[in-house]
């Protein structure tokens, strides 16, 4: 039996999280969390990953159309080595170009307003990261590692 990873959508302001199923196969959302400072954030991803029994983390990675970084992406990589460090768990960066706006897409298809709060986006983001995360892997039928 797998473990679980855990997604996130990393934001200046808040961090959408999502989790994967046991097999891998799936990816749920869990909350918007509302960032503080760096301190508490780690603590709170701290108890989700235990809460989980995650063995990862997937993070998106927000790079320009052009492939280029973004300087979101940068602070978005920080924070993912900072990630790395603290928890020494695997933390995958997976391309999130348009996940914002695929996740508009799904809730307004879902019958949900467009002015839906912007926390249950963010929620929908991770979701939309780790399973694209999930599928390419399982594609591959091997770990993915180091994606970005």
């Amino acid at each position: 039996m797998e473990s679980r990873y855990l997604g996130l959508d990393f934001g200046d302001r808040r961090i959408g999280v999502a989790v994967s199923d046991e097999l891998g196969l799936t990816a749920q959302p869990v909350l918007t969390l509302v960032r503080r400072n760096l301190k508490q954030d780690l603590k709170s991803l701290g108890r989700l990953l235990r809460k989980f029994n995650c063995v990862a983390i997937v993070i998106g990675n927000p790079l320009y159309m052009s492939g280029d970084l973004s300087p979101q992406a940068a602070k978005t990589q920080a924070f993912a080595e900072t990630l790395r460090t603290t928890f020494t768990l695997p933390v995958h960066l997976w391309d999130e170009r348009l996940t914002s706006a695929e996740a508009h897409r799904h809730l307004h298809e879902a019958g949900r307003p467009l002015s839906t709060p912007r926390a249950v986006v963010d929620q929908v983001a991770a979701v939309l990261i780790l399973q694209g995360f999930l599928d390419a892997r399982r594609a591959t039928s091997t770990p993915l590692t180091g994606i970005v």
